[in-house]
Protein backbone atom coordinates (compact mmCIF):
# COMPACT_ATOMS: atom_id res chain seq x y z
CA UNK A 1 0.00 0.00 0.00
CA UNK A 2 1.42 3.38 -0.93
CA UNK A 3 2.02 6.03 1.69
CA UNK A 4 -0.80 8.16 0.29
CA UNK A 5 -3.28 5.28 0.70
CA UNK A 6 -2.33 4.58 4.32
CA UNK A 7 -4.74 7.16 5.84
CA UNK A 8 -7.54 5.61 3.77
CA UNK A 9 -7.01 2.05 5.01
CA UNK A 10 -9.73 2.05 7.68
CA UNK A 11 -12.21 3.59 5.26
CA UNK A 12 -11.34 0.98 2.62
CA UNK A 13 -11.57 -1.93 5.06
CA UNK A 14 -15.00 -0.73 6.24
CA UNK A 15 -16.24 -0.20 2.68
CA UNK A 16 -15.07 -3.59 1.42
CA UNK A 17 -16.86 -5.40 4.25
CA UNK A 18 -20.05 -3.38 4.15
CA UNK A 19 -20.30 -3.42 0.37
CA UNK A 20 -19.66 -7.15 0.10
CA UNK A 21 -22.36 -7.85 2.69
CA UNK A 22 -24.79 -5.56 0.89
CA UNK A 23 -24.03 -7.18 -2.48
CA UNK A 24 -24.75 -10.60 -1.01
CA UNK A 25 -28.05 -9.46 0.45
CA UNK A 26 -29.12 -7.88 -2.83
CA UNK A 27 -28.26 -10.97 -4.81
CA UNK A 28 -30.36 -13.09 -2.44
CA UNK A 29 -33.26 -10.61 -2.60
CA UNK A 30 -33.14 -10.54 -6.37
CA UNK A 31 -32.82 -14.32 -6.69
CA UNK A 32 -36.10 -14.75 -4.80
CA UNK A 33 -37.79 -12.76 -7.59
CA UNK A 34 -35.59 -13.86 -10.47
CA UNK A 35 -38.48 -15.16 -12.59
CA UNK A 36 -40.31 -11.84 -12.52
CA UNK A 37 -37.08 -9.88 -13.01
CA UNK A 38 -36.10 -11.93 -16.06
CA UNK A 39 -39.53 -11.51 -17.67
CA UNK A 40 -39.08 -7.73 -17.79
CA UNK A 41 -37.39 -5.83 -20.61
CA UNK A 42 -35.42 -3.50 -18.33
CA UNK A 43 -35.11 -5.13 -14.92
CA UNK A 44 -32.35 -7.67 -15.73
CA UNK A 45 -30.08 -4.92 -17.05
CA UNK A 46 -30.89 -2.64 -14.13
CA UNK A 47 -30.27 -5.43 -11.61
CA UNK A 48 -26.96 -6.28 -13.28
CA UNK A 49 -25.90 -2.62 -13.24
CA UNK A 50 -26.74 -2.38 -9.55
CA UNK A 51 -24.63 -5.42 -8.71
CA UNK A 52 -21.82 -4.24 -11.03
CA UNK A 53 -21.72 -0.92 -9.18
CA UNK A 54 -21.33 -2.71 -5.86
CA UNK A 55 -18.64 -4.97 -7.30
CA UNK A 56 -16.87 -1.84 -8.53
CA UNK A 57 -16.89 -0.43 -5.00
CA UNK A 58 -15.54 -3.72 -3.63
CA UNK A 59 -12.79 -3.91 -6.25
CA UNK A 60 -11.62 -0.30 -5.88
CA UNK A 61 -11.59 -0.29 -2.09
CA UNK A 62 -10.11 -3.78 -1.93
CA UNK A 63 -7.29 -2.99 -4.34
CA UNK A 64 -6.45 0.11 -2.30
CA UNK A 65 -5.44 -2.27 0.48
CA UNK A 66 -2.95 -4.23 -1.65
CA UNK A 67 0.52 -3.96 -0.12
CA UNK A 68 3.39 -2.49 -2.11
CA UNK A 69 1.22 -1.22 -4.92
CA UNK A 70 2.27 2.03 -6.63
CA UNK A 71 -0.39 4.72 -7.03
CA UNK A 72 -0.20 4.65 -10.82
CA UNK A 73 -1.09 0.94 -10.80
CA UNK A 74 -4.00 1.59 -8.45
CA UNK A 75 -5.18 4.37 -10.74
CA UNK A 76 -5.14 2.06 -13.76
CA UNK A 77 -6.94 -0.70 -11.83
CA UNK A 78 -9.65 1.70 -10.69
CA UNK A 79 -10.01 3.07 -14.22
CA UNK A 80 -10.37 -0.42 -15.74
CA UNK A 81 -12.85 -1.50 -13.05
CA UNK A 82 -14.92 1.64 -13.65
CA UNK A 83 -14.91 1.01 -17.41
CA UNK A 84 -16.21 -2.53 -16.90
CA UNK A 85 -18.98 -1.30 -14.59
CA UNK A 86 -19.75 1.46 -17.10
CA UNK A 87 -20.51 -1.19 -19.74
CA UNK A 88 -23.22 -2.64 -17.47
CA UNK A 89 -24.60 0.81 -16.74
CA UNK A 90 -24.69 1.83 -20.42
CA UNK A 91 -26.60 -1.38 -21.17
CA UNK A 92 -29.11 -0.50 -18.43
CA UNK A 93 -29.51 3.05 -19.75
CA UNK A 94 -30.18 1.71 -23.25
CA UNK A 95 -32.78 -0.68 -21.86
CA UNK A 96 -34.49 2.18 -20.02
CA UNK A 97 -34.62 4.37 -23.13
CA UNK A 98 -35.82 1.50 -25.36
CA UNK A 99 -38.59 0.35 -23.02
CA UNK A 100 -41.86 0.95 -24.86
CA UNK A 101 -43.98 -0.28 -21.96
CA UNK A 102 -42.91 2.36 -19.42
CA UNK A 103 -42.08 5.36 -21.62
CA UNK A 104 -41.64 8.64 -19.86
CA UNK A 105 -40.48 12.09 -20.73
CA UNK A 106 -36.84 12.59 -21.65
CA UNK A 107 -36.35 14.20 -18.24
CA UNK A 108 -37.80 11.16 -16.43
CA UNK A 109 -35.66 8.77 -18.45
CA UNK A 110 -32.57 10.88 -17.78
CA UNK A 111 -33.33 10.91 -14.05
CA UNK A 112 -33.66 7.12 -14.06
CA UNK A 113 -30.29 6.87 -15.75
CA UNK A 114 -28.43 9.49 -13.71
CA UNK A 115 -28.54 7.56 -10.44
CA UNK A 116 -26.52 4.74 -11.95
CA UNK A 117 -24.17 6.88 -14.02
CA UNK A 118 -23.12 9.28 -11.25
CA UNK A 119 -20.89 6.89 -9.26
CA UNK A 120 -19.33 5.51 -12.45
CA UNK A 121 -18.41 9.02 -13.61
CA UNK A 122 -17.01 9.79 -10.15
CA UNK A 123 -14.81 6.66 -10.28
CA UNK A 124 -13.57 7.61 -13.74
CA UNK A 125 -12.77 11.17 -12.61
CA UNK A 126 -11.01 9.95 -9.46
CA UNK A 127 -8.94 7.47 -11.45
CA UNK A 128 -7.88 10.10 -13.98
CA UNK A 129 -6.95 12.54 -11.20
CA UNK A 130 -4.83 9.84 -9.57
CA UNK A 131 -3.10 9.04 -12.85
CA UNK A 132 -2.53 12.76 -13.47
CA UNK A 133 -0.69 13.01 -10.16
CA UNK A 134 -3.39 14.93 -8.29
CA UNK A 135 -3.30 12.30 -5.57
CA UNK A 136 -5.21 13.88 -2.65
CA UNK A 137 -8.08 14.98 -4.89
CA UNK A 138 -8.11 11.65 -6.74
CA UNK A 139 -8.31 9.66 -3.52
CA UNK A 140 -11.04 11.93 -2.17
CA UNK A 141 -13.09 11.56 -5.35
CA UNK A 142 -12.66 7.77 -5.24
CA UNK A 143 -13.86 7.78 -1.62
CA UNK A 144 -16.89 9.86 -2.57
CA UNK A 145 -17.49 7.58 -5.54
CA UNK A 146 -17.61 4.59 -3.19
CA UNK A 147 -20.30 6.21 -1.04
CA UNK A 148 -22.22 7.19 -4.20
CA UNK A 149 -21.91 3.63 -5.53
CA UNK A 150 -23.40 2.15 -2.38
CA UNK A 151 -26.25 4.67 -2.28
CA UNK A 152 -26.92 4.29 -6.00
CA UNK A 153 -26.91 0.49 -5.88
CA UNK A 154 -29.34 0.49 -2.96
CA UNK A 155 -31.72 2.85 -4.76
CA UNK A 156 -31.50 0.95 -8.06
CA UNK A 157 -31.93 -2.43 -6.39
CA UNK A 158 -34.94 -1.08 -4.50
CA UNK A 159 -36.46 0.11 -7.79
CA UNK A 160 -35.91 -3.32 -9.34
CA UNK A 161 -37.53 -5.07 -6.39
CA UNK A 162 -40.49 -2.66 -6.33
CA UNK A 163 -40.98 -2.89 -10.09
CA UNK A 164 -41.22 -6.69 -9.77
CA UNK A 165 -44.41 -6.24 -7.76
CA UNK A 166 -46.11 -3.90 -10.25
Amino acid sequence: MSEALEPWSEFNVAMVGATAALAGLLIVAMSVNIGAIMSSKTLPARAAASIATLVLAIVVTGLALAPGQPLWAYGIEALVAAAVAAAFEVHAVRAIFQDDQHRGTARELAAKSAAGLLPIVAYLVGSVLLLAGVVPAGLMVLGIATILAIASAIVLAWVVLVEVLR
